[in-house]
């Protein structure tokens, strides 16, 4: 019988991240996530004001430096579409809303996402980062669970 993660994981393609300064570090669950048989890919800023472009990228794979800073796999990687995107998070609500470093870049890529298929959103943060007092904007995507270092929290459509 395989394990939950197992049974996400096989054949599904998953963006993860690369962790920037105070982010959760998502690579221990990558890691295992390759391992269960999940093709892993991650987000590249192409272009100011667009969605994010996912690229395969394996455990192993090299990294270049794209922009502000983001560790992105090579030009040369394969572009994929998603179905399970781990979004890191500044903060967030029980709501599932979330703060990022302001770009807009997630809440354009899950809308598009969403407009093209199915796409499970989930955020990554310490526990400590939830608020209850977020500015939301009608634009803001809201993720489908958050998922902290004590809990895994489904949203609730209100």
């Amino acid at each position: 019988m395989s394990s939950p993660l197992e049974a996400l994981a096989q054949n599904a393609v998953v963006s993860g991240y690369m962790p920037m300064r105070s982010e959760i570090d998502p690579r221990l669950l990558m890691d295992r996530l390759a391992a269960a048989g999940s093709m892993l890919c991650l987000p590249d800023v192409v272009a100011e004001g667009t969605p994010l472009e996912f690229r395969r990228w394996m455990p192993d794979d090299p990294l270049e430096t794209g922009r502000y800073g983001i560790a992105v796999p090579v030009p040369e990687a394969d572009v994929l579409v998603p179905d399970l995107v781990l979004v890191p998070l500044l903060a967030f609500d029980r709501q599932g809303h979330r703060m990022g470093y302001g770009g807009g870049y997630y809440d354009r890529t899950v809308a598009r996402l969403r407009d093209e298929g199915d796409v499970l959103a989930v955020g990554l943060a310490f526990s400590g980062q939830v608020r209850d007092d977020l500015p939301v904007a009608p634009h803001d995507m809201r993720l489908d669970w958050i998922v902290t270092e004590s809990a895994a929290l489904p949203v609730v459509n209100l």
